[in-house]
């Protein structure tokens, strides 16, 4: 119920006055010494400014005119920062995410980090503390690198029977969310899928208004594109994907139960 249209649940002061979104502007600048791009909502572009402001971030901010999912969310990033610094390295974080322990989500990421480079698509799952109907699984196979798997496939949010028996069975991640990859990688597994969604995000992003530090992407090309999420879009039609296993603190906050398992217990 805190969630609202005008103030959704990442923007909100959840957890000790800080909201979400700005524990994950201060996760990117823990990680990199890059400024994190930012893609949102245009109607929410200015509490995305002011929050990561806050947190001394001045990162470029991609504006959406309208929701699309994750897929063209995240061709566009890419594209705007293979533009702008080549083929860089590139962390995709969901900002309603809660990981705690800075340094742990920062020994995660540089394990993905050897398999990125050598042009693997890396996501991140996080050790299952119980059954969970809430989550998509991964299932893992060969360890190829410490703590890093081949990711053999990927399963929908099951149901409680289904979620026990991938719980016992003790070699499934939750599906944390969060990729890492080259540039290039993305950019050609995209032309291979999706190559209308990927030119279309080109086109916006390459006819977007820049106003301070927003960029307005073109809602003519944008609305060419039909919403994706990036799991459909690219993860589950590649074998060029790697798997991070993370036994750190990790929730979406979905829920209070959620929320009330993070705090202290009065």
């Amino acid at each position: 119920p805190v969630s609202r249209q005008s103030l959704p649940k990442q923007f909100a002061p959840l957890i000790d006055d800080v909201s979400l979104f700005e524990m994950a502007v201060q996760r990117a600048a823990f990680v990199s010494e890059a400024e994190p791009v930012i893609v949102s909502s245009s109607e929410y572009r200015f509490i995305a400014q002011e929050q990561s402001q806050t947190c001394g971030v001045n990162s470029d901010i991609l504006l959406e005119p309208r929701r699309r999912n994750t897929a063209p969310a995240v061709f566009a990033a890419t594209h705007f920062v293979s533009n702008a610094h080549g083929d860089e390295l590139i962390l995709v974080m969901p900002s309603d995410h809660y990981i705690p322990d800075k340094n742990a989500f920062s020994n995660m990421v540089q394990l993905g980090c050897v398999a990125a480079m050598g042009g693997a698509f890396v996501t991140f799952g996080v050790k299952p503390e119980k059954p969970e109907t809430g989550y998509g699984y991964i299932e893992l196979g060969e360890e190829i690198s410490k703590d890093c798997y081949d990711a053999k496939r990927f399963v929908e949010k099951p149901d409680l029977r289904v979620a026990e028996q991938i719980f016992a069975a003790g070699n499934h991640a939750w599906n944390a969310g969060i990729f890492l990859f080259k540039a290039s990688t993305l950019l050609k597994l995209a032309e291979r899928f999706e190559p209308s969604m990927l030119a279309s995000a080109k086109a916006s992003v390459d006819c977007a208004a820049k106003d301070d530090n927003f960029w307005h992407i073109d809602p003519s090309s944008w609305d060419d594109i039909e919403g994706c999420s990036i799991d459909y879009a690219i993860i589950e039609k590649t074998d060029k994907i790697k798997c991070v296993s993370f036994c750190g603190r990790w929730s979406d906050l979905g829920d209070w139960n959620a929320l009330a398992s993070q705090q202290p217990i009065d």
